[in-house]
This record gives C-alpha cells, structure tokens and sequence, in this order.
C-alpha cells in the first residue's frame, strides 16, 4: 500500500494550508488551513492513526524541511517521512540536463536514454559535444520549486506529480525514488540536530582558549600570546611595524628577508624550510614564529570568545547544516564551522551529567563503496572483516611487488579515487591496476567520460553538474599551442572531478541510509538519545549513560543496513567503531 501525502504549504502568516494527495498529485481530502500551534497535534495524531492502523505513515510534503521540522521538533513531535521538494528538484533539474538519466529533457520532455557507461570515446579527442541545455527558469512547476515565492498547496501538489513522473521515466526509478527519500530524510535529520545541538561546555572552551591564547582580550586587542609571537615575526622578518595579520604586508617581509615564497600559506613556508628534504635550522628558525603566529590566528578567529558567544546558548552548539551543500551529496554548514570540529577544541564538546556521546566512524568507506561500484571481487575480499589498506599491503608483501606498506597502498588507493598520476601515487598504480583491474577501470572510465564534458552519476541517480559554456569554448580554442594546453588541462581537471565524484557521492547516500537507520531505530527504542552531529562518515548521539551500550549497538547495526539499503546484498562490509565517551576529545 502506497502512504499519502500531506502537503503543506505556508499560507497567511502563522498559518499553513494542508492538503491530502497520492503520489501523482491527486487530491485525497479536504483541504485544511491550521495555526502554527495546530500543526504540530496534527501530525502526532497522524502518525499514531496510521501506526495504530498498521498502514504506511504520511509523507509530509513540502518545499523546505528546514521551516516546518524546527516547528515540530520543537513541540516534541516526531515524523516518520518526509518529501523535501527543493531538494529533490535540484537532484532531478541536474538529471534532466544528462544523457543516460532517464528523466525528461528540459526542452523536449522526453526521456534520454543514452547510458553514460556505454559511451565510446571519439576517436577526435578534441571533439567534444556543446553545453547541455540547462532547465529553463520559467518551466512552470517541473523542478522549480526553488525558484518559486511562496507556491500555494496546489502549486506543491504539482510539483509533487511532475517529480513523480519524471522518477518513472528514469533509467532506475526504484534506485532514484530512493535516493530522493534519503535526501529528504537527510533533511529531516539535519533539522532535527540543529534543533537539539551539541552539547558544549562553555566553562571548559574558555580554559582551552587561555591555556593557549591567554587571557580574553578586550576590544581590538590581540590575546597576550598572538601578541607575544607578532612581536617575534617582526623581529625575525626585521620588520619592526608589520602587521601580520595582512598577507600582503607578510609576504613583502618574507621576501625581503629571504623567504622565496609566492604565498603565506603555512603548508607552502613549510617546504621553504626544507633542504634535500631536511629541515634546515636556519630556515626554520625564520619561519617558525610566522608559523606559530598563524595557528594561534587561526583559533582566535574560528573558535575564540566571539565564536563561543555567538554559537553556543545555554550549553549547545546549534550547527547549521545544510543537506547536500556540495554537488556530490556531501553536507555543507552554514556558518560556525560545524563540520571543522578542531581536535584542540573537542574537550569541550562534553555530555551533560548522567548523559553520554556514542561517536561512530566508518572505517575507510570511500574505497568500500569503490569496490560494490565496480564489483571488484578482490577488493571486496580485501575489505571483508580488516583493514583494507593493511589487507592490500599484505597481498603485495604476498607477490614480492614494491606495494608492500599500508601507507603505499592508502596511498595508491586514494590517488585512483582522486586522480593523482604524479609522486608515490603514479608509482604504485601500475600494480594497484594489477591487483584490481575492475575498481581502477571504474574510476578511469568515469574520467574519461568526465574529460569529454560528459555527466556521470552516483549508485542511486545524483548526476553530477554539467561543465558550464565557458568549459566547452575552452575545448575548441585550440588553434594555438597555448590554447592546446589549457583545453588539456581544463579535461583533466574535468576528469579529475567527475572520477571521485561517482565514489564520494555514491559514500555521501550510504551515509544518508546510516542516519536515517539510526534516527529511525533510536525512536523504535524509545530512548531519550539524539543524533546530535554527522561529518560525512562519523556521526554523534547524544544519550542517557544506562543506554549507551544498546545506543552503540543501534549505530553499529545500522551501517550495515545502509549497505542493504543502498546498493542489496554485496560482498563488502562497512565496519563501524563505535566508542562511549563523556569528552568528544576521547573518541579518538
């Protein structure tokens, strides 16, 4: 039996316009129009009929999740499903733009069949095919729900249809329909976490800061330290009135004392210092106050006092997310740096009294999810119940080849994903390709088609972006040598892109299945445990101490539902340590 859907839709302020609808749009009930604190009592006796009745709970339906969930979740009430329709316009807009995805063409309405897998590389290299057309912004309802102001329920219970018929003509519509209810539960989830927050004591941060900044200065002033080793820039660049918080006035100093440089950044001032290699004393000792006067800058702006008054309230840290911010899945914040947690500041991520934080991490996840991708029996073998990069050192020390290290063959491996050709990588990628012919064919095969300024896609259907005009005037000015060379750099880079993006998107909806699985379970449970924080493999709960261990033991369980979820029953597993702790810094 197919749920319903409940559409809702803003109406005049405090108030929201409900409608009962199929799938397809069509009306199953009588509209109805409710105060903000009616919707809440609404939903809860919804879900508990449809429980009690043994039938699917609604969908609920509506354009931002991030508007109605806080509503909800405010008043306590948990929903089982929603649709977020912005979101799944945008994931079915980039799909309508690519051959082989199934889903209608933006000027013609018909489907494009072509699969991207079965594309033959021209034998012209140069000869590339123009921009895609883009979806017309003036397309009516079909996935422009974004660009719309405040569409009525009706305008909703359209673009609802015109999604559900564009999943039907796609190339998988099961896997599609999938990964936009993931995407919308991923939603649900990041609304949820916002609400709730990250428990954060604030008395343990300000020690932290004072322990290396010193004391709160007050004003413009610099923190006691910052000040002490600007003081120590100045005298090692023999620049008494620098300011080294401007890069420009850094870099002129650094030259003038020597410092063949092009950038301040640290990674760069730190080869400067290097010899054959080595560390040279004399170096150092000129670039080791910058170094250090940089770190500290780097903390007073991303997690000082300011960051602390203005992030943290009454004892949590309300991170922003936002749900496939990056064009592979991955989330994005916005503001307050929730996916840059520093380790220097974990400490004071700390779980109230009697209450403790179950952090999980799934272990090399990208390279698993490579190996279901490309059915590569090997890799899946190496995968199962170990380490994967130890497992692929120990098949090298096994056939007396030069990859016999784990961190040559971490190395080897994430170059394929990520298209490093140069350095160890390149190295050791003739026999990685030995070794697993089926996942380094995958990965080069997704960057030629990327090269070609073709689109590819991830497991369940998340297309990536199609190179804009520019890229493809870029392609045909080659009548130069210059021109020859940059057409060439701009496909790699293109290939380069689109090579990771079928891993790291295709890891972003298994992610999106290991949170849904466990915001779902935790409820089942029925215990007082929260899912407070997620960066793309690692995930928080925040929970009474007497549960923690069955709290575990749902997290851990259901990253092997995720696995069943996204791609069936496969060869690979993707293990999860879980640990207890009370300080998020003794979860690693």
């Amino acid at each position: 039996m197919d749920p319903m859907h409940i559409v809702v839709a803003a109406a005049e302020p405090g108030t929201w316009s409900l409608r009962v609808v199929s799938a397809d749009g069509e009306r199953a009930g009588e509209d109805l129009t409710l105060a903000d604190a009616e919707l809440p009592a609404l939903a809860a006796r919804r879900e508990n009929a449809a429980r009690e009745a043994g039938v699917p709970p609604p969908v609920w339906t509506w354009r931002d999740t991030s508007v109605l969930a806080p509503l909800l979740a405010a008043a306590g009430v948990w929903v089982t499903r929603c649709r977020d329709l912005s979101l799944c316009a945008t994931i079915l807009a980039t799909a309508a733009t690519a051959p082989g995805s199934g889903a209608p063409d933006a000027e013609t309405g018909e489907p494009r069949p072509l699969d991207y897998r079965a594309v033959v590389e021209p034998s012209d290299s140069r000869h590339v095919p123009g921009p895609r057309a883009s979806v017309p912004a003036d397309q009516g309802s079909l996935f422009s729900v974004a660009s719309e102001t405040g569409p009525g329920v009706a305008e909703l219970a359209a673009e609802l249809a015109a999604q559900t018929r564009a999943c039907a003509t796609a190339r998988n519509p099961a896997r599609l329909e999938r990964l936009l209810g993931l995407e919308s539960q991923g939603a649900l989830v990041a609304a949820e976490m916002r609400h709730r927050g990250i428990p954060w004591d604030p008395g343990v941060h300000r020690q932290i800061l004072e322990d290396l900044l010193g004391p709160e200065p007050t004003g413009e002033e610099r923190p006691a330290r910052m000040q002490e080793f600007a003081e120590r820039v100045r005298t090692a660049l023999s620049a008494p009135t620098l300011n080294p918080d401007s890069p420009v006035e850094l870099l002129k100093a650094l030259r003038n004392t020597g410092v063949d440089v092009d950038t301040t950044r640290a990674f760069k001032l730190q080869e400067w210092t290097l010899v054959n290699g080595q560390p040279q004393e004399q170096r150092v000792a000129v670039v080791a106050p910058v170094l250090e006067y940089k770190k500290l800058s780097r903390v007073f702006s991303s997690t000082g006092w300011h960051w602390l008054d203005t992030w943290v309230q009454d004892g949590r840290f309300h991170a922003e997310y936002v749900v496939g911010g990056v064009v592979t899945g991955r989330w994005a914040a916005r503001g307050g740096g929730a996916l840059q947690i520093p380790k220097y500041i974990r400490d004071a991520v700390r779980a109230d009294p009697g209450r403790a934080l179950v952090v999980a991490d799934a272990a090399q996840l990208e390279p698993r999810v490579l190996a279901i991708l490309a059915r590569d029996d090997a890799l899946a073998e190496a995968s199962r119940g170990r380490d994967l990069y130890e497992s692929i050192a120990q098949q090298g020390r096994a056939r007396g080849a030069e990859l016999t290290e784990r961190s040559h063959a971490k190395i080897a491996l994430l170059g394929a994903m990520y298209g490093a050709t140069s350095g160890a990588a390149g190295r050791f990628m003739p026999q990685l390709t030995r070794m697993f012919p089926r996942a380094v064919g995958y990965v080069e095969h997704a960057a030629r088609v990327g090269e070609r300024g073709e689109q590819v896609c991830t497991y369940l259907g998340r297309w990536s972006p199609a190179p804009g005009p520019e890229w493809f005037e870029v392609q045909r000015a080659v009548d130069t040598e210059a021109g020859e060379r940059r057409a060439t750099r701009e496909s790699r880079s293109h290939g380069r892109f689109s090579r990771n993006f079928v891993v790291q998107g295709s890891a972003a909806e298994w992610a999106l299945a290991w949170l849904g699985h466990i915001r779902r379970d935790l409820h089942r449970a029925g215990l007082a445990a929260h899912l407070v924080f997620f960066l793309h493999d690692e995930v928080m709960v925040d929970c009474p101490e007497q549960h923690a261990e069955q709290v575990r033991q749902i997290v851990t369980a259901a990253a092997e539902h995720a696995v069943r979820t996204v791609f069936g029953t496969v060869p690979v597993e993707v293990p999860v340590a879980a640990t207890v702790v009370t300080s998020y810094a003794d979860a690693k």
